[in-house]
């Protein structure tokens, strides 16, 4: 009697990202390949977002059939599963070299939330489970890694990232929007915090939102004060550390108490936004690089 349990079918998304996948034995040769596939198919999402992808928007973009994809990718499911294994390419080695645990799981979150802005529509990708591709794998352990000689167990290691992974989104969906109302509105997201802020002023009173009324003229609704996303990381952080603060081994890492209050200098506020707009035109610029890459490959594809 044979009690040997069979190992289950990897899917077959998870089995071309991990390069196990049999290539089509028919159909186009040379011309066609699970690469440009996924690239193109990127290339219309970061254009249009995740909904302008189809088998039939991506087989008309390549110049081939639908059903000729069908060769390569079996389902759209599959496609944006291989999709969000190179939207978010692998971490950076920076978090690895970071100084600290605090230092290392703030860069992660930060190169995180950098992904989300070069490809928007990964926030709209379903999590439908525990990660199985190797880039998804790739960035949980370096996250995880950030964490390693802490005297926190596994489960509260990964319940932790999972925080700040929340955090990192919530960030991403709230950029997106402002980018996105900002883009159709012809503005800029500063804007649209000067606009919000001044129609607040007609409408909050002192009586009726007595708290939102003393933020409001505190700033905080307008485009002058910091982003409140670095200050939520770092009280997160904060409680990670304040967690374990008393166990045997915990690593000290001092919060730096000036922090907050050089964010809101005028020099700073200029250099973040410089830095956005930098931030943009290299995704620009590396979105034409892409198609630009991709036109010489389908170029030297047709000699």
């Amino acid at each position: 009697m044979n009690d040997v349990t069979p190992e289950p079918e990897l899917p077959h998304a998870v089995a071309l990202a991990w390069g196990v996948a049999a290539n089509p034995q028919r159909g186009p040769k040379r011309e066609l390949s699970i690469e440009r596939i996924v690239d193109t198919a990127v290339d219309i999402a970061d254009a249009g977002g995740l909904s302008a992808v189809s088998m039939s928007s991506v087989a008309a973009a390549l110049g081939f059939t639908t059903m000729s994809l069908y060769r390569y990718v079996t389902a759209k499911d599959d496609l944006v599963m291989l999709m969000q294994e190179r939207g978010i390419g692998v971490p950076p080695e920076t978090i690895a070299e970071a100084s600290g645990w605090r230092a290392g799981l703030s860069l992660w979150a930060a190169e995180q939330t950098a992904v989300y802005g070069r490809h928007p529509w990964l926030l709209d990708v379903p999590i439908a489970g525990t990660p199985a591709t190797p880039n998804n794998l790739a960035w949980l352990d370096a996250a995880l890694q950030t964490l390693a000689g802490t005297p926190l167990d596994q489960h509260e290691r990964l319940s932790i990232v999972l925080a700040v992974m929340a955090q990192s989104r919530w960030e991403g969906l709230v950029s997106r929007s402002y980018e996105e109302a900002a883009r159709q509105a012809g503005i800029t997201p500063d804007d649209i915090d000067a606009r919000g802020s001044a129609m607040l002023e007609q409408l909050v009173t002192a009586e009726e939102f007595p708290a939102v009324y003393e933020a409001l003229h505190a700033g905080v609704f307008g485009p002058a004060g910091p982003s409140p996303f670095p200050f939520g990381l770092a009280r997160i952080i904060d409680g990670v550390e304040g967690y374990f603060a008393g166990r045997k081994g915990a690593p000290p890492e001092p919060v730096d108490p000036l922090l907050d209050r050089a964010e809101r200098e005028p020099k700073v506020r200029e250099a973040a936004k410089a830095r956005r707009e930098a931030e943009k035109q290299l995704r620009e610029a590396r979105k034409r690089e892409r198609q630009a890459l991709a036109a010489a490959r389908d170029r030297l594809s047709r000699k």
